[in-house]
């Protein structure tokens, strides 16, 4: 993908020296960075890198031991995210933040309909007519693959690449300007893969998305992210443009990383 990054643009999220200790092991030490609107940014590294604390502490779900994490609001003012209310986070999480997670059922109430689970996030900013809900989340469904006569089904009877796409549509019906994805390709066949990878490619670009994501997997990192990050033992040992770090990697971890990637 080619940057996003506009050069008079400012960040909409900025880290400075994220840490994070739990008891005497490291998770992540001395991170920072900034994310512009419609860019996409991908960490990787192998098991125990310290990428999935990285995303952790960047939406919220876990406090740094140290170090900030400064977020550019809808009215353009920046705030830090930990001196926000409680309430003030919750609805920055319904609404500008969308999580998509490797297993579809942390992200989706597995009990509830398709359609209610897209409805749920609407009611959460506001929305109260049904019918508008409903049709909304028809549309979304849409947009995600889903035939509109599966509305009333339940997640639990939609395969996995289903429900990952039910559980895009869930974040992205309240157009947020952020998403956080944990390895959002991660346990599924190979041709579900990339039907997602399409998709997801697709959304980011049709809506100006800005985007984090963890992965292992570097074919998805070349495809949908503008910047690379390279992390081990919990810290940045690499960064720069997508396509320059994977063809032209300088140190010699992440040749390892390209190289068995190939290899695979």
């Amino acid at each position: 993908m080619t940057a996003a990054r506009a050069g008079s643009e400012s960040p909409l999220l900025t880290a400075e020296g994220l840490t994070k200790h739990y008891g005497a092991r490291l998770g992540c030490a001395d991170v920072s960075l900034e994310i512009y609107p419609g860019e996409v940014l991908a960490v990787v590294g192998e098991s125990g890198s310290g990428k999935s604390t990285l995303l952790s502490l960047l939406s919220t779900q876990m406090r740094p031991s140290s170090g900030s994490i400064r977020y550019r609001m809808r009215d353009d003012v920046m705030r830090d995210l930990f001196e926000l209310g409680e309430a003030e986070r919750r609805f920055l999480l319904r609404t500008d933040w969308g999580f998509v997670h490797q297993d579809a059922r942390l992200g989706l109430r597995i009990g509830v309909s398709a359609g209610g689970n897209v409805g749920e996030r609407l009611m959460a900013v506001g929305w109260r007519n049904y019918g508008r809900i409903r049709q909304e989340a028809v549309d979304w469904l849409a947009r995600v693959e889903i035939d509109a006569d599966r509305i009333d089904d339940t997640p639990a009877t939609f395969s996995g690449g289903m429900r990952q796409r039910l559980q895009i549509a869930k974040n992205m019906v309240t157009s947020p300007r952020l998403v956080f994805m944990d390895e959002p390709t991660g346990g599924l066949d190979v041709s579900v893969q990339a039907r997602l990878l399409d998709l997801l490619r697709g959304l980011v670009a049709d809506y100006g998305l800005a985007a984090i994501i963890v992965t292992h997997d570097l074919a998805v990192a070349r495809l949908l992210s503008h910047r690379l990050m390279v992390m081990r033992r919990g810290r940045v040992i690499e960064t720069g443009l997508t396509d320059q770090v994977l063809d032209d990697p300088r140190e010699p971890y992440t040749q390892l990383l390209v190289s068995s990637d190939l290899r695979g």
